[in-house]
């Protein structure tokens, strides 16, 4: 009887990453069978691990399906092929079998050396320049460029669990929850981002009008302030809500101190948007000093590059806002680039279309009051992002607390 076989390899912190576990579960997943011909575990903590398997299939088809699929989660063929070739036909056009990229740091096998691939993203393709390769959304694809094809010679290495410290990714791990202590939350949350700033690292905002809602904005605005965010990503309502909010102490025409309904309030978010078409711009209305305080007003005083993404649903929009939602999202990306830490609030539109910009070893924080909203961010493959279910406006304010006491 003909057997289907091929010998795969893995290396890295397989037993405590659960890389290994993963691909045993994968293989047996798809009913397929393995051999573990040599391992070799590292003794001390900051050692590698490495395994050589004989991966076993019903037929070729079958072993290709399960090599595909274990592929995706580290390991990589022993006899290792060339990535295969195959250029555009059309702008905007991949080859059938495109390679489909995920958010893990990966490398090809080109002209026989390892190549790394720049600008990692999930659910895209690899256009090789020369000796260099380059993760690719579909519409910046050019008539004649050479995109990878199928598996062959694709390697990825997914993040392994943090190895020092105790910060508070390590302490809930990449799950949700609405039932553990708040305030520890919050305090590993200020922890964290007070030590990722404190290495120079980069803290990217991403946020809904529910911060203005909730009563957090001012907390954003301090972090902004303190100079622990070095960009914020959002749409219309969270720009337009903080400026009703900063100019005319409401938002969606309610007062946020207290929760009343102000006289005239409907009409409150639609004034804040002729305030700014007034003076041009955001920034025009800090200079004239119409724009006193707020999250815009920290981001324009603190030269903090902001992104605000259009949708159809907007009123206005801003003159700020980026309607060419191609045009907004490679804004997005600009401010993304070389980002340490995200942490997204209270929007899951703009999270999830976040999410799929980064690679996977950006450290990500939900915070919403929606558990679906958390859930299905990691769902859509950002599989690293914490998530916390909790209200904005009582945790912000905590984290801001417990960072002011460490400075």
């Amino acid at each position: 009887m003909t057997k289907f076989t091929q010998q795969i390899e893995v290396s890295g912190h397989l037993i405590d990453s659960l890389i290994l576990t993963k691909i045993f579960d994968k293989i047996m997943d798809l009913q397929g069978e393995f051999t573990v011909e040599e391992i070799d575990i590292g003794k001390k903590k900051k050692d590698q691990s490495y395994a050589r398997l004989q991966i076993i299939g019903k037929n070729q088809k079958h072993l290709d399906n399960i090599l595909e699929t274990i592929y995706r989660e580290g390991a990589v063929s022993k006899t290792q092929n060339e990535v295969v070739l195959k250029k555009s036909t059309k702008n905007c056009v991949m080859p059938d079998t495109f390679y489909s990229t995920t958010n893990n740091h990966t490398q090809i096998f080109h002209q026989k050396k390892w190549i790394q691939v720049e600008n990692m993203m999930m659910d895209k393709c690899i256009v090789v320049k020369g000796n260099k390769a380059y993760c690719v959304p579909v519409r910046d694809v050019k008539k004649g460029d050479a995109i990878i094809i199928g598996e062959n010679g694709v390697k990825i290495t997914p993040p392994e669990r943090p190895r020092e410290g105790v910060d508070v990714f390590e302490f809930m791990g990449s799950s949700s929850s609405s039932e553990r202590p708040t305030q520890h939350i919050a305090k590993k949350v200020a922890d964290d981002i007070y030590n990722t700033k404190k290495k120079g690292g980069k803290i990217i905002i991403v946020g809904g009008p529910a911060i203005v809602h909730t009563g957090a904005s001012d907390s954003v605005a301090e972090l902004i302030k303190l100079g622990y965010i070095d960009g914020l990503l959002a749409g219309n309502a969270l720009a337009v809500h903080d400026i009703e909010y900063a100019t005319l102490g409401t938002s969606l025409g309610m007062n946020v101190q207290d929760g009343t309904l102000a006289y005239h309030g409907h009409r409150n978010h639609m004034d804040a948007i002729n305030s700014v078409f007034k003076a041009g711009s955001i920034a025009n209305m800090v200079k004239s000093k119409k724009l006193k305080k707020g999250i815009m007003y920290e981001c324009v005083k603190n030269n903090i590059p902001f992104v605000l993404a259009g949708s159809i649903r907007d009123d206005g929009p801003l003159p700020d806002v980026i309607t060419d939602v191609s045009e907004a999202q490679r804004e997005y990306k600009k401010v993304l680039k070389d980002a340490s830490m995200v942490i997204m609030i209270s929007t899951m539109l703009h999270s999830i279309a976040t999410g799929n910009m980064l690679p996977a070893n950006v450290k990500v924080i939900v915070v919403d009051i929606s558990q679906p909203t958390v859930t299905k961010l990691m769902d859509r493959g950002t599989w690293q992002a914490l998530g916390i279910v909790t209200d904005v406006g009582a945790f912000l304010p905590m984290v801001i607390q417990k960072i002011k006491k460490k400075k």
